[in-house]
């Protein structure tokens, strides 16, 4: 929630990880006015300052969930209900997923995001 609240306007990330061991999910790293190719390359083999067409600027919170491709099954679903409970607790609605980090790109967040305009 702080994260979600937070007051300044430049564009911000967390990196969330799995710790298979003692089945948590746990805080890696956050980052403060990063840019959509640094995070891309933030995110293992990841707030968001969007430019309308009309100028309206607006500071979306977005969840882009990842999961490292050839995990085993039992972290895939760990992963998949760290997701959903994280999203609950954290009351998100952009909820995004890529399983190719390349795919995160300006156009590709900026395509996701046209359908809540």
């Amino acid at each position: 929630k702080k994260f979600r609240f937070r007051k300044e306007t430049s564009n911000a990330a967390i990196l969330m990880k799995i710790d298979m061991a003692k089945q948590l999910v746990i805080l890696e790293e956050e980052y403060d006015d990063i840019s959509m190719d640094d995070l891309r390359n933030e995110l293992p083999e990841r707030h968001y300052k969007y430019v309308h067409d009309d100028g309206r600027v607006s500071y979306p919170l977005c969840f882009i969930f990842s999961s490292p491709v050839g995990c085993k099954p039992e972290q895939q679903m760990m992963y998949a209900g760290s997701k959903n409970r994280l999203v609950q607790t954290a009351e998100l609605t952009k909820v995004f997923e890529t399983r190719n980090p390349d795919d995160l790109t300006e156009e590709w967040l900026k395509s996701h995001l046209s359908f809540f305009r």
